[in-house]
């Protein structure tokens, strides 16, 4: 079965967020697992907190993983007698210990290091891992510290996403290919369900130990970076990183199934909704409770528990990116909206489209987008939609959000 755990977490506040973490870390048995694998390679394990920085924007922007969250995860592990912690990322743009020390002091991750909990990795360099025969991809660069790792632990941040509609523990995973050489991915696997599955080899091939969701706020509407906050009060952790995000999707008010890269998921085998079990952290107790989860995606789960715990879908779900809106569909009836999507989506495709009037002329577009569409012309950022594959990597990396989405017939 896969076990997913939950909390409510209304919350950043540091003493509730280090009770949830240390719970969740010890009913899936980390610090015994810690303990042998410091035993097997005499030697302190290295850990690494594989977090969401995509760029630099500050905690409260909701683009990012929060502080507390890490933090929590390095006073727990730093409880279990871990020493060797680090925390890591490839965020969009180029990957240089300079960016990098940018982006951790933006997004609140410097005072972890200066309070002696966990380092920074600072170290850029990448190598090129082979996966197996059956994957689509036959290869991955990797950033060096999560190569190295010896224990991966999985932080991301629940948002909306332009170009998959949904970011979560799988997608989060793209930030171990180092800075500008995504890009190159988008290249490589252009459409939607390509990208998708590689993105689902990609997670396979990483394998966290353990995912912990931060959806305490999450981002809706133009999500990764450029949407509004959006309450959750959730914190999820799970071994199982896919089926985890489909409870996460669900928990948002979205259908798991419309969301390319958990469709993928289910489909190639490796999220089991069937095989779900959720369970409900009591922070007063610390104790988990089964708990049922009231949302259609998940039949299965339910059942009336003996504790009468449940975890039902927001009423008003997450607002979609510009992109993924077709916004006459929601007035048709049911069967016919996926059919009008389908078609919709076919004939009006999505392009980015640049506000001049917002546009700081910072190149950060251009430098993002993987064919090479964009230029910056008299301080101002110039797109041409003839070859755009709508991977929409120009509106994550804007600062100034002045990418918006147009559609064209084609």
């Amino acid at each position: 079965m896969s076990r997913i755990y939950y909390t409510r977490q209304e919350t950043y506040e540091a003493e509730g967020m280090m009770r949830s973490v240390s719970c969740f870390l010890k009913e899936m048995g980390v610090p015994e697992e810690l303990a042998r694998l410091s035993e097997e390679k005499g030697r302190e394990p290295k850990i690494v907190l594989k977090v969401n920085l995509i760029t630099g924007r500050k905690p409260a922007d909701c683009a990012t993983t929060h502080p507390a969250v890490v933090r929590a995860v390095c006073l727990a592990l730093r409880s279990f007698g871990a020493r060797d912690i680090t925390i890591a990322d490839s965020p969009g743009g180029p990957f240089t210990p300079e960016a990098l020390n940018h982006i951790y002091r933006v997004c609140g991750l410097t005072e972890i290091e200066e309070e002696g909990l966990a380092k920074l990795n600072r170290d850029v360099a990448w190598d090129t891992v082979f996966t197996p025969e059956v994957f689509t991809a036959r290869n991955f660069t990797r950033i060096r510290v999560v190569k190295e790792a010896d224990y991966l632990i999985n932080l991301p941040k629940l948002k909306t996403h332009a170009m998959m509609k949904f970011t979560c523990g799988i997608k989060n995973l793209f930030g171990t290919i180092p800075g500008l050489q995504k890009p190159e991915m988008h290249y490589r696997f252009p459409n939607t369900e390509a990208f998708a599955h590689m993105l689902v080899e990609l997670c396979d091939s990483v394998h966290p130990a353990v995912t912990l969701i931060d959806a305490v706020d999450g981002m809706e509407g133009n999500g990764p970076t450029g949407g509004t906050v959006r309450h959750l009060g959730l914190l999820f952790a799970s071994r199982d990183v896919f089926t985890q995000d489909l409870a996460a999707a669900a928990a948002a008010g979205l259908d798991p199934m419309s969301v390319p890269i958990l469709s993928d998921a289910v489909k190639s085998g490796r999220a089991k909704p069937e095989e779900m079990e959720l369970w409900e952290l009591d922070q007063k107790e610390e104790s988990f409770f089964p708990a049922s989860f009231l949302s259609p995606a998940f039949p299965a789960a339910a059942g009336k528990t003996e504790e009468g715990r449940e975890l039902a879908p927001l009423e008003m779900p997450f607002v979609l990116p510009d992109a993924q809106e077709v916004t006459f569909v929601g007035y048709l009836p049911g069967f016919l909206r996926k059919p009008a999507l389908t078609l919709a989506s076919r004939l009006f495709h999505p392009v980015p489209k640049v506000d001049h009037a917002k546009c700081v002329g910072c190149g950060k577009c251009a430098e993002s987008c993987p064919q090479h569409l964009i230029e910056i012309r008299d301080k101002k950022a110039h797109f041409t939609s003839k070859g755009c594959i709508s991977c929409f990597c120009c509106q994550e990396m804007c600062p100034a959000k002045a990418i918006e989405v147009k559609r064209i017939f084609r």
